[in-house]
């Protein structure tokens, strides 16, 4: 105890050759206290958005326009240059909105229906789905992924038989199904590797699947991914989309209404898979 100004005493500490009370040191405290946090937040922000801004893909491309003309068959002298085809189909919950007198989901299955069975019985295919089970957690709903039905001639019968099983609960792992399908799915196969991804919605677990097909395109060159937008006017989420059909030199369809589905699922099966869009990857 020391006799400050005034003659009353009262507990001090000396900090820096100042004299305070303990109530005005416990204030000095928080103010600094509430003042790095200030900080640090701020600092945070900063540096959140300049890495967004330093690590924007470095891309250009042209988009491709889709054939006016309806499809009404698949050309099966293509599937011979395209041996394999893998379908990701979403099944998220926002596939159970309407799309007319339909969910977005029965317009999807309906439209497969008439169309796969088409498919020469030579060609290899097969299906993933994602979001067809709900998570009360984020590793559970990014992680709904999985391979239905394998890769294999014939399989029309048994990808149909797996899609009108499965029902759509879950969220949008498309990042995490595009890793799944290049490093599970098509493990130690050869050949060209063709990728459909049917989807009603954006990456939403986190992920960039731009930033991913960019990556993977440095290292490989025999998978090109088609990417069917269904009833996307989100444009952040159109805009990854486009970016990882047309960084794998695949295509990107823009499909809001049944007959636009049909046709963009015919013009991947049928197009040329010449290169459409100029890409420019830093290595």
């Amino acid at each position: 105890m020391r006799t400050q100004k005034f003659g009353v005493k009262a507990p001090f500490f000396d900090k820096g050759g100042f004299l305070y009370t303990k109530g005005q040191y416990k204030k000095l405290i928080l103010r600094y206290n509430y003042s790095m946090k200030k900080f640090f937040l701020i600092l945070s922000l900063f540096v959140i958005f300049a890495n967004a801004a330093l690590c924007e893909p470095n891309y250009s491309y042209n988009v491709y326009t889709m054939n006016p003309n309806n499809k009404n068959q698949i050309d099966p002298e293509y599937l011979k240059s395209s041996s394999m085809i893998l379908f990701i189909v979403d099944f998220s919950n926002s596939m159970n909105e309407k799309m007319g007198d339909r969910t977005k989901l029965r317009v999807a299955l309906d439209t497969l229906t008439s169309i796969l069975p088409q498919i020469p019985s030579n060609v290899q295919t097969g299906l993933r789905i994602y979001g067809h089970r709900g998570g009360f957690t984020y590793m559970d709903g990014c992680m709904a992924s999985k391979l239905a039905v394998p890769l294999k001639p014939n399989n029309s019968g048994a990808i149909l038989n797996s899609l009108y099983q499965t029902s759509a609960v879950g969220w949008t792992p498309i990042t995490y199904s595009l890793k799944q399908a290049v490093n599970s799915d098509f493990a130690g196969v050869g050949g060209k590797k063709h990728i459909i991804l049917l989807t009603d919605g954006g990456e939403n677990c986190d992920e960039s699947p731009c930033t991913y097909a960019i990556e993977l395109m440095k290292t490989r060159n025999d998978i090109s991914i088609d990417v069917i937008a269904f009833d996307i006017y989100d444009q952040e989420a159109r805009n990854q989309l486009r970016c990882t059909a047309l960084t794998t030199s695949g295509k990107f369809y823009s499909a809001n209404s049944p007959d636009e589905l049909k046709n963009s699922l015919f013009e991947s099966l049928n197009i040329d898979k010449d290169v459409r869009g100029t890409i420019k990857i830093n290595p």
